[in-house]
């Protein structure tokens, strides 16, 4: 297992498919099961002991400092733009290090094991620049589209409506910086690797809900609560 020093936690989404609930607060403050969605992201990275924590903030930042204070988890706020996926990244490489990042969004929520360690274990630096966690259809609660990719038979990631991104990945991100702009989506970075055959992907043995709308958090409660 070659397990990242460092994690990044996307939570500087404005939630606006969230309408009212997110008048106030950040997305990322919004209870699923009486926890707020940045616990149900956090909690299986500390579980998982990466000593390196940082989540990025720009919508009503100072609701969720104060939440991370004194939990470990390094803060970094994104002024006056929102940078994306990519540019969040980027923008937060002077504090993650030079070596290969885990990153998760921060408005999902998971049931069955811990996600993070069957990604570690599956890690291969000589073989991957990107390694992606994914589920199947039927598992991916919450989701209304359809997948973003599928496996070939050596578990090479290439582009088509099968398999959901759980917003889990393990990320080379020594080609950031070459993308040439300060705000891109993660999609940018992924293309090239994916066109080099470097991007893999490994499917979730749980369950897993997107909280992207309002409806997500009963669809979230309803997979907690199914056992």
């Amino acid at each position: 297992m070659t397990k990242p020093r460092s994690a990044m936690v996307f939570a500087a989404g404005f939630g606006t498919r969230m309408g009212a609930l997110t008048e106030h607060s950040p997305k990322a403050m919004i209870e699923v099961a009486g926890r707020p969605l940045i616990d149900h992201a956090i909690d299986p990275i500390l579980s998982a002991e990466i000593p390196n924590v940082i989540a990025n903030l720009h919508y009503r930042p100072d609701v969720l400092r104060l939440h991370l204070e004194g939990r470990g988890i390094t803060t970094i706020t994104e002024h006056p733009e929102i940078l994306e996926t990519g540019g969040g990244l980027l923008n937060a490489l002077p504090l993650l290090g030079p070596d290969p990042v885990l990153t998760m969004n921060s408005d999902a929520v998971w049931h069955g094991p811990n996600p993070i360690g069957p990604l570690c274990s599956a890690w291969d630096p000589d073989q991957m620049d990107a390694l992606l966690l994914l589920v199947p259809r039927d598992r991916a609660h919450g989701h209304a589209g359809k997948g973003s990719f599928t496996l070939d038979t050596e578990n090479r990631i290439s582009w088509h409506p099968d398999l959901v991104y759980t917003g889990l990945q393990i990320l080379r991100t020594d080609t950031l910086a070459a993308v040439g702009k300060s705000a891109f989506s993660l999609r940018e970075v992924w293309q090239p690797m994916i066109e080099a055959g470097r991007v893999h992907g490994l499917i979730y043995d749980g369950h897993w809900c997107d909280v992207g709308r309002p409806a997500g958090i009963a669809e979230a409660e309803a997979m907690l609560a199914a056992g």
